[in-house]
Formats: C-alpha cells, sequence, structure tokens
C-alpha cells in the first residue's frame, strides 16, 4: 500500500478541477472560459503543443461566424481580440450553374439590411481565433492548460471521472468534456457509437487574393460535384471552400499553384478581377458524423465530437458554439441550485437542449448537399424555381438572414450577449 507506484498514483490524483475537457481547438477553450467566468475551474488537456496551436501557418481554415456566435465571443472575452481581423458579411448571394457557364437565372440574394441587430455575421481566420483563445485563457486563473499530451484512458465512479494521459499522470475531475473532434476518443472510451456516412466529397480550402474588392458579399455557388464558397475576408481575400469529388480534389490539389487555379477560375469566375492564391491550400474530407448519444455518465461531447456535418451552410462552428453555450448554462444553474454537475439528470437536460437542433441542422445540411450536388435536370428545375420563390418574399428572405445569423430557435443566453 506505500509502494511507490501507489504515491506517484495519489499525488497525481491531487490535480483536481471541476470540469476536465479533451481538446483545445475552439469549442474547448470557449466553453473552458464561460466556465471559469461563472466560478468553475477547469482543465484543458490537448494532444498538440502550443507553439504548433500558436503558429500562423497551422490552418487555412477561416469561419462565418455567425451575429450569435461572435455575441459569445465578446461575452467569453474573445472578441475583442480578433475584432481588428474581422469581416462583417453584409450579403449572401446563393447561385446555380456550372463551371464556366455562368449562375442560373434564378437565384438567392440576402441583404443584412432585412434584420435590426447589424451584420449577419463575420468571416474570422483560424489561425486569429485560435491565438485569441489561449491569450484569454493564460489570463484565466481558473483554468489550467495542458499542451502536447494525449488521453489514453477515462474511468468514471461515483464521485467524479479520472483521466489518464500519456505520461502516466492523471487527472480527476466532476465531469469530462470532450471536445475532441469527429473522431472522439472520449465518446469511443465512453463505448458511444456514432451514426452517418461519407460524401465521397473532399474540400479543396484555400485564401484567394483578388484584384476588387468584394464589398462584404459572400457567394455560394451550387455546381454538380459540389458547393463552392467565397467567403469575404479582410482586405482584398476570400476564402474558398470548394466541394468536388474526393478523387478530383485529390488531383486537383496536387496540381502547381499554376494548375491549380486554372481549374478553379472557370468556377470563381471574373467578378472579383484578377485572383491568385495567398498562402498554403489544404483538403477536408466531407462526411455526416453524429454521436448516437451527446451524454454519458459523468460524461457530455461538444461540437464535431457530437456532430460533424457538411459544410455547405457554414454552421459547423456555429453549432458547436451553441452546445458551448448550452453546457455552460446547464452546469452553472445546476452548481447554483447546488446539484451535482456530473450527473444524469442534469447531463440530460443538455442533451435534450441540444439533440433535435442539432439533428434538424444536420439532416437540412444533407438534403441541401444532396438536392444540389447532382446535375439531374427535374431536381435543377425545381431547386431553381425554389430559389427564385425565396428571393421574391421578403418575409421568407428575412427568415433566412435571421437563421443565417444564428437568431432562430431557443438560443443559449450568451448567445444573446447575456450573463448566464
Amino acid at each position: 500500500m506505500d509502494n511507490p507506484e501507489r504515491s506517484r498514483i495519489l499525488q497525481a490524483m491531487e490535480k483536481v478541477s471541476d470540469i476536465l475537457i479533451v481538446g483545445g481547438g475552439l469549442n474547448g477553450p470557449a466553453l473552458a472560459l464561460a466556465l471559469a467566468q461563472t466560478g468553475h475551474s477547469v482543465t484543458v488537456v490537448d494532444a498538440l503543443a502550443e507553439k504548433v496551436r500558436k503558429n500562423a501557418a497551422f490552418d487555412g481554415r477561416a469561419y462565418a461566424l455567425a451575429l450569435a456566435s461572435q455575441r459569445l465571443l465578446r461575452a467569453v472575452g474573445v472578441w475583442d481580440r480578433v475584432t481588428d481581423q474581422a469581416q462583417p458579411m453584409l450579403e449572401i448571394k446563393v447561385t446555380d450553374g456550372h463551371a464556366g457557364a455562368g449562375p442560373s437565372p434564378f437565384f438567392m440574394h440576402f441583404d443584412h439590411a432585412e434584420i435590426e441587430e447589424g451584420p449577419m455575421g463575420y468571416m474570422v481566420e483560424d489561425r486569429h481565433l485560435r491565438r485569441a483563445f489561449l491569450e484569454a485563457m493564460a489570463e484565466e486563473k481558473a483554468i489550467t492548460q495542458i499542451s502536447g499530451r494525449s488521453v489514453v484512458a477515462q474511468d468514471t465512479d461515483a464521485g467524479g471521472v479520472t483521466v489518464t494521459l500519456d505520461d502516466g499522470s492523471a487527472l480527476r475531475g466532476r465531469l469530462l468534456v470532450g471536445c475532441d473532434g469527429r473522431g472522439s476518443g472520449t465518446a469511443q472510451r465512453a463505448g458511444i457509437r456514432r451514426t452517418g456516412w461519407d460524401y465521397g466529397q473532399t474540400a479543396l480550402v484555400c485564401a484567394i487574393a483578388h484584384e476588387l474588392p468584394h464589398h462584404g458579399i459572400a457567394h455560394q455557388f451550387f455546381m454538380p460535384p459540389g458547393p463552392l464558397a467565397i467567403l469575404p475576408l479582410t482586405g482584398n481575400r476570400s476564402s474558398i471552400v470548394w466541394s468536388e469529388r474526393s478523387e478530383m480534389a485529390h488531383r486537383i490539389n496536387a496540381m502547381s499553384d499554376a494548375d491549380y487555379l486554372q481549374i478553379l477560375r472557370p468556377r470563381f469566375g471574373d467578378f472579383l478581377g484578377e485572383i491568385s492564391l495567398e498562402g498554403k491550400r489544404f483538403t477536408y474530407p466531407l462526411n455526416l458524423t453524429i454521436a448516437n448519444s451527446f451524454v454519458g455518465e459523468r460524461l457530455a461531447l461538444v461540437g464535431d465530437a457530437a456532430h460533424g456535418m457538411h459544410p455547405i451552410a457554414g454552421q459547423g462552428l456555429n453549432a458547436g458554439l451553441r452546445d458551448v453555450g448550452a453546457l455552460a448554462e446547464v452546469l452553472t444553474l445546476a452548481g447554483r441550485r447546488g446539484e451535482d454537475i456530473g450527473s444524469t439528470g442534469v447531463l440530460e437536460r443538455y442533451q435534450e437542449w441540444r439533440r433535435f437542433d442539432t439533428a434538424t441542422l444536420a439532416l437540412a445540411t444533407d438534403l441541401f448537399n444532396r438536392l444540389f450536388s447532382n446535375d439531374n435536370p427535374i431536381l435543377r428545375l425545381g431547386r431553381d424555381i425554389g430559389m427564385g420563390i425565396v428571393g421574391s418574399l421578403p418575409s421568407l428572405r428575412r427568415g433566412f438572414v435571421r437563421e443565417a445569423a444564428g437568431l432562430t430557435g431557443d438560443l443559449p443566453k450568451l448567445l444573446q450577449g447575456r450573463a448566464i
């Protein structure tokens, strides 16, 4: 009983927090900040070293943050750190057609002027968001960050959960939250299965510099292989999320920059003048994957660990931040009532709040992708007529704008810009 190994374990077990978060991408830090500000102690474990997460060339992605998500980031102290790098999205134009053939005469046009709250959202590059989160967490005394370590085991008992890291150390908490992506090890170790399928599509992602200003307009161009999103960044730059059949995407990505642009130009068009690549190019396989349960014994899943969907509507991070707002609110209110924040009853409230909304969004993105990523003439006619109808009716347009801004549904307080 007094052997050195047991002493080491007991010493490690003294590293106790209220909540343990696995995953240091964006949702994990957002949740950590929200919980720390309501009096919880939090430990965030990320497998990547901190210097990698701070590397400006780490990732080619940028995010379309809905207005509601921007409110959450402001509430947790992150927004003011990225506001200079944020590009307001003032309009969205949605068209249908073929590469090099121009868009269909039917289209949808949404303008932020149709709502009173301001821009529909903002585009922010991943590299700026990650650095802002790291800086905000470093300033929060209630947050402990552990970088460059992987979780290899998790064990639950009546009083809490114990997590073992790859260096043999252990962490103890009342609740474990998995923010570790679509292949969530946290979910796998808890025996939570997933439902989903591969789309046979791969997203080609890059930043483009262009000759003419974009005026804050986001474009979604639907083509038979998949959608092309042109999303405004600061300056005369745009983020490209270009979906192609996976075999074709890999061939394109293997090309030189000059040949890559040659393939992109007829899809992109010339409405922004001459274009050129800025920075590196990336690819991401596209699939749908939803955890069969968002909660387990003293465990909750957030963001892609709970639900990964097609980027066709740009709602992946926004859905994750809704999870963050809902879980932070459920746990904080439960704690104030004296409840055990890791109990089944408390965690079920979180699942009930988020499950239907998430399933609806996932099915909608799946339907849109299937409807638009084909060249069936009957479907093309039906969807073009549908876009024309939506575009001509102010009440429908306003509803779509509010949906894009994240202002619909049962919003957590943080996404309303209110403190918990």
